[in-house]
């Protein structure tokens, strides 16, 4: 797992990017359009109460204000400077800043990591001096932070020319510059309002973790939106994590490379290597945090959540759906069950009093209310109420298609929706329409989230759903992820498959009485030791995939078997690998009756050890059914892993079948993701393939199995 690099918890030092008393801005300009011009027009435009110092070696008069040849003349020493020099000058001006005592530095010149090995060269020496002196660093290459509410801006974003968002609870937290800037624009435009902004460009020093730590311990900010391209530092994303959770504020993520192109162009942008998507995925999961695909869903999803929190969220998958339209009602009926959400049929006594509201009306679910729903404001709240007080706690989305455009109808869903939130005030009611923005703010000033589309309502309203079970599941038990490194492992365990799985069942995971036979005479008598039928495999640790290299025979049934099994498994090795260490034949026992699956660690270059479980034979290949999840794993984790498997239903008794021990195979998964973890620095990968998942307390035993050890650091000489 990467370690923190800085000494310092995630969040820590951050203050002076958003609360600075005093800011000074190198390489200040005259030029409102440069980059060392913008921040000082800005601060002066929408009103820093601060002092700005420009810092110009020209000195005179910088937009008005006095210039500095140097920061180390200004009055008194500034708390944040922005550094707007280029790449080659900003070392320099970075130890000016530490000399007159700056603690945090905004570094929005490019031409650093991103820019080839001389540029990674300046970063590092940043970086040295930032240690060195105790200052935090933003940047380089990145917008800068905000603090929407002291007017702070270091930033040169040109969202921020003309208008700065209003005041408010979300913060922002962004790799990515341009779209963490889009993303502040979005919110504004509907109607949330900014506590913070930071974009980390490079992350030299300051990283989206930091980010989200800083958003968590502040007051202002009661939600947080990220965009993320790569995690470097897997303990401080995490801390970052759960110190959001502890605060109460929900984390929702638009993390982006998530397919092959994706992951190869973000660590090219951003001069990092970009972990495995799944098991970001499953990070994530496992700390409350939402991620979204877009940043449509992370501005809707967002909007909703700041709306709706944090009682009116989701209680279930159940959702009831209204509209004016049978045409429309079944479109989002197709939307709201594509996206995971159910359709319970209404109760008797709902569907007699949206009859006695609209006796037009078609009461299924959807419901079709026909135009009649709003002829009255009246007859529309019956109606929702009655939807709303149906035993199915469902959450009610109405279709109101264009009507907010016409005066007299947006009269009416307004007078009705105001009535039935006041009545109802912890149901989730969600409004499908287009309007006027007046309209749209009056209906969501009511709590009632409202989404542009039928698509848009059906991902947001799933997406809340998410967002609930996250923050209800609670943070896992870490005390096993608080373990030190154990001793260095004996290597015999990497040298064939008996000593790998003794390793194993060491730990309590069930292996077979399996015996190393030097020759064949030793085969026969391991065999009637053990009972026929029996299998025999090569040992040996040149050989990794036994079957094909013709060293497995299966269902030995006698000694004379066993005798041909031997000599075939020698003979057909030394072909297929002439020069292959041998060990001996590995006699077991040949077990039937049960569902094969298989498990595993293998070591991510952020994360550490991830543990993998999916279904044997052709399904975690080929259909690619597996979960993955950071080790270690809890057995209720690993539980949850293994009903997520599309061919979960394959072993909970699937068309007759009986039911597996999930229960075992979950021990078994939560102990090797112990073990991996306790060795991670020694062992790199494990396999357990197959794993035979006996019918339901009969166990699970593992039947192969192959550990590899870590390369050793290399040395400089």
């Amino acid at each position: 797992m990467a370690r923190s690099a800085h000494p310092l918890r995630a969040g820590a030092g951050l203050a002076p990017f958003f609360k600075a008393a005093s800011i000074a801005v190198v390489g200040a300009s005259d030029e409102v359009t440069k980059i060392g011009g913008r921040p000082v027009h800005m601060l002066i435009k929408h009103g820093y109460a601060g002092a700005v110092y420009p810092i110009n070696p020209k000195g005179g008069l910088i937009q008005g204000l006095p210039a500095y040849a140097s920061v180390r003349d200004t009055p008194v020493a500034p708390e944040l400077a922005i550094l707007a020099v280029p790449a080659s000058a900003t070392p320099a001006a970075l130890r000016d800043c530490a000399a007159r005592g700056v603690k945090a530095v905004i570094v929005l010149s490019a031409g650093f990591t991103e820019a080839g090995p001389d540029g990674a060269a300046l970063q590092a020496e940043l970086v040295h001096i930032a240690r060195e002196h105790g200052m935090r660093v933003l940047g380089p290459n990145c917008l800068g932070a905000v603090n929407v509410a002291d007017r702070l801006i270091g930033s040169f974003s040109i969202a921020l020319e003309e208008h700065m968002p209003p005041a408010g609870h979300v913060g922002i937290v962004s790799q990515s510059g341009n779209v963490g800037s889009h993303t502040m624009q979005s919110v504004a435009r509907r109607g949330m309002g900014v506590s913070r902004f930071m974009a980390t460009g490079n992350e030299a020093d300051v990283d989206v973790a930091d980010g989200i730590a800083a958003l968590a311990d502040d007051p202002d900010t009661h939600i947080i939106l990220c965009c993320m391209e790569t995690c470097r530092d897997a303990d401080k994303l995490i801390n970052a994590l759960r110190l959001a959770r502890e605060r109460g504020k929900p984390v929702i993520v638009l993390k982006i490379g998530s397919t092959e192109k994706g992951q190869q162009a973000a660590a090219s942008h951003t001069g990092a290597l970009t972990g495995s998507d799944a098991v970001i995925d499953a990070v994530f999961r496992r700390h409350g945090v939402l991620r979204v695909r877009s940043v449509e869903a992370l501005i809707d999803i967002g909007h909703a959540a700041s709306l709706l929190m944090p009682k009116r969220l989701p209680r279930n998958d159940a959702v009831t759906l209204v509209a004016a339209s049978g045409g429309f009602g079944i479109m989002m009926a197709d939307a709201m069950s594509e996206a995971g959400m159910a359709l319970p049929a209404l109760a008797a006594h709902t569907q007699q009093r949206i009859r006695d509201a609209v006796p037009t009306a078609s009461t299924g679910n959807p419901v079709d209310a026909s135009a009649q729903m709003s002829s009255r404001p009246d007859i529309l709240l019956k109606m929702l109420t009655a939807l709303l007080e149906d035993p199915s706690d469902s959450a009610l989305v109405l279709f109101m298609s264009l009507s907010l455009y016409n005066t007299r109808l947006r009269g009416i869903y307004l007078e009705a929706l105001a009535q039935v939130r006041a009545s109802h005030p912890d149901r989730l009611l969600m409004i499908i329409s287009q309007g006027p923005a007046d309209a749209v703010e009056q209906i969501n000033a009511l709590g009632i989230p409202v989404f542009s589309s039928i698509d848009a309502a059906a991902t947001g309203l799933a997406g809340l759903l998410r967002l609930g079970q996250l923050r209800a599941a609670g943070e896992p038990d870490a005390s096993a992820a608080d373990a030190p490194p154990a001793e260095p492992v004996d290597s015999i365990i990497f040298q064939n498959e008996f000593h790998a799985k003794q390793a194993l069942g060491n730990v309590g995971i069930d292996v077979p009485r399996e015996v190393i036979a030097a020759d064949a005479d030793a085969a026969v008598r391991a065999a009637e030791a053990i009972g026929y039928p029996v299998v025999l495999k090569i040992a040996s640790e040149d050989v990794a995939h036994k079957t094909e290299a013709g060293g497995v025979v299966l269902d030995v049934a006698n000694a004379e078997g066993v005798r041909e099994a031997h000599a075939r498994i020698l003979a057909n090795v030394a072909r297929h690998a002439p020069t292959a260490r041998i060990d001996g034949v590995l006699v077991a026992p040949m077990l039937r009756g049960g569902t094969e699956m298989i498990a595993g660690v293998s070591q991510d270059p952020v994360f550490g050890p991830i543990v993998m479980v999916g279904m044997g034979g052709i399904y975690a290949e080929v259909l690619n059914d597996v979960a993955v999840q950071a080790a270690p794993v809890t057995e209720d984790e690993a539980m949850a892993m293994i009903r997520s498997l599309k061919m979960f239903p394959i072993l909970d008794g699937a068309r007759g079948r009986p039911p597996a021990d999930i229960e075992a195979a979950a021990r078994s998964v939560a102990r090797l993701s112990e073990f991996a973890f306790r060795h991670r620095d020694h062992i790199a990968d494990i396999d357990m393939n197959p794993i035979l998942v006996r019918p339901r307390g009969q166990g699970a035993v593992v039947l192969d199995a192959l550990m590899i050890a870590r390369a050793a650091p290399a040395t400089a000489e």
